[in-house]
């Protein structure tokens, strides 16, 4: 079952190595640059409106209505300003029980971010009729609504949450668990393959039509309503949102709108 974030998995070195450069986040700036976002606002109700617009532009269809909408946390930068407010505010989400985080296996950096009633939902309609329904309700009661973690050890899941190693095997099998490494696993998402495939193709595609425009740079405006190819399946405002988050591309101020200027490593 493809799940969010197999990494550390013997064999994945090969398969992360083939990754380019191009797809892993910039390391974040310093001080205070702006990349033509704005802040609007603050605290976790604010928050939670801008992740809930971002929401919308997941493509809900392509995945036949399966997976809870998944914004990646950078995409929220390239709206807010201040990062220190962002992660703290999305901290609070998580605290609050309202929002989960899910390491995304491509890039160390990246993080996915789901509502937790969403998660629970489409999780719960894919466990329909299966013999791990009933492991899997108890941690997603137990664990899912108690826990802020990405990751869970094996004394954790044995001593605090008192799974035994046969439910433990059925989470993995369900896909809410996948091994992060010898005595440990990350939260995921199931069958969330597809999703990790078609973004990083989408990314690629969309940065490679920022490096074909003359001087590598392109009006934002221009790029969003840009005719998604065959290559591109989520929406393109999807996607810019995620390389100007990331810092793959700089946003400059014009007078014409913000110009993205694709960022040399």
């Amino acid at each position: 079952m493809d799940v969010f974030s197999v990494i550390f998995v013997p064999g994945m070195n090969r398969k992360r190595a083939l990754i380019s450069d191009v797809f892993k986040m910039k390391k974040r700036r310093n001080g205070t640059e702006k990349f033509g976002a704005v802040d609007e606002g603050d605290g976790p109700a604010d928050m939670k409106s801008t992740l809930a617009t971002l929401m919308t532009l997941f493509p809900r269809k392509l995945f036949n209505d399966t997976l809870p909408p998944i914004v990646l946390k950078h995409q929220l930068y390239s709206i807010h300003n201040d990062k220190t407010l962002v992660d703290k505010e999305v901290n609070k989400l998580q605290e609050s029980g309202e929002l989960l985080m899910f390491q995304l296996g491509f890039d160390s950096e990246a993080f996915g971010l789901v509502f937790a009633s969403d998660y629970k939902a489409k999780v719960l309609a894919g466990e329909e009729g299966k013999a791990t329904r009933t492991t899997v309700e108890k941690f997603l009661e137990k664990v899912v609504s108690s826990c802020a973690d990405l990751s869970f050890t094996k004394d954790k899941m044995l001593r605090e949450f008192l799974f035994t190693d046969s439910e433990i095997t059925q989470l993995v099998k369900s896909g809410v668990l996948t091994v992060r490494d010898a005595g440990s696993w990350w939260l995921s998402i199931p069958n969330s393959g597809k999703f990790t495939k078609y973004f990083i193709q989408g990314r690629k595609a969309v940065l490679g039509m920022v490096k074909k425009s003359k001087y590598n740079e392109v009006l934002r405006a221009d790029l969003e309503e840009r005719r998604t190819t065959s290559q591109v399946k989520f929406p393109m405002k999807y996607h810019v949102h995620d390389i100007v988050g990331a810092e793959l591309v700089e946003s400059i101020p014009t007078t014409s709108g913000i110009l993205l200027r694709f960022a040399d490593s």
